[in-house]
């Protein structure tokens, strides 16, 4: 009985001499710790606006574009912690996007085939919250591939790809996939001029055959999805290169202001050499009733 009080109390002894040292280590001061490790006060106040708590949510959540990852990248703000890859044109395995789930697997091969090819790559850029009388209301976030004519929807209530749908008249795009205030319609612009048909067209013939455009996608809020049956393709001007595209809100709400850029026409090296200065920024809107230039 002795033995066992004998042993008893020299635990205890222990952990009250490991529960000492962890406290003196505990205590340790502010200025020891910047001392140590050669802070500064403007250091710790960089780290003190940034740091947020385990358990504490971010004041802000970001949605980047993957590049040419062909995702979407969430991370939170200040803290800068990524919070998930959002799979969206690119297979991946390590979440089962399209390995073996039937969904993601439609998504990915036939939802995003163009002309009936699988595209299992995209070069994502600009992506797009959905609103609600202008203003964000976190249901869904549009995505656009640049490489390839497609924009994709991303469920903000999973945080996953749920449609893909490729452009039929597009060979690439830039313009975004900016939203009407609503959400009735998400803007998908190409960037660089190309015929409409999937035929060969010698550049020769680049001032009739080769044109700019851009499609305004029905968005379905019950079904989450774009109505490919309800899209307005739209032939802006010939032969334009476009940027982005934004719908104006507030006063000048219901204009579609488009940046276009670098709309000289030059054929051959000397003569680009020769013009100088090539990149020439202009700013045509058009009216999203009737869509019409209107600059």
């Amino acid at each position: 009985m002795l033995n066992k009080l004998k042993n008893s109390f020299q635990l205890i002894l222990i952990i009250m001499i490991v529960s000492g040292l962890c406290a003196s280590v505990n205590a340790q001061s502010l200025e020891e710790i910047m001392k140590a490790r050669g802070l500064t006060q403007k250091d710790i106040l960089a780290a003190a606006k940034t740091y947020t708590p385990s358990g504490k949510i971010d004041e802000y959540v970001v949605f980047s574009s993957g590049g040419q990852s062909g995702h979407v990248i969430v991370y939170g703000v200040p803290s800068m912690r990524i919070l998930k890859y959002i799979s969206v044109f690119t297979p991946e395995p390590w979440q089962g996007y399209g390995y073996g789930d039937d969904a993601s697997m439609d998504i990915i091969y036939n939802q995003g085939s163009i002309r009936g090819k699988e595209i299992t790559w995209g070069d994502t850029h600009h992506p797009a919250l959905s609103e609600t009388a202008g203003e964000y209301d976190g249901q869904y976030c549009f995505i656009n591939d640049k490489a390839n004519p497609r924009i994709a929807v991303i469920d903000l209530k999973t945080f996953s790809t749920t449609q893909i749908v490729a452009n039929p008249i597009m060979k690439n795009e830039h313009g975004a996939t900016f939203v009407t205030p609503d959400t009735e319609y998400i803007i998908e612009a190409s960037q660089i001029p190309a015929p409409f048909t999937n035929d060969y067209v010698p550049l020769t013939e680049f001032n009739e055959k080769y044109r700019g455009a851009m499609t305004m996608w029905k968005f379905s809020r019950k079904k989450g999805k774009y109505l490919k049956r309800n899209l307005f393709p739209w032939n802006c001007l010939p032969i334009i290169r476009i940027c982005l595209t934004l719908v104006k809100k507030s006063v000048r709400a219901g204009f579609l202001p488009t940046l276009l850029i670098q709309n000289d026409i030059l054929v051959g090296l000397d003569q680009a050499t020769q013009s100088g200065e090539t990149d020439y920024p202009m700013k045509p809107a058009c009216h999203l009733k009737t869509l019409t230039t209107c600059t």
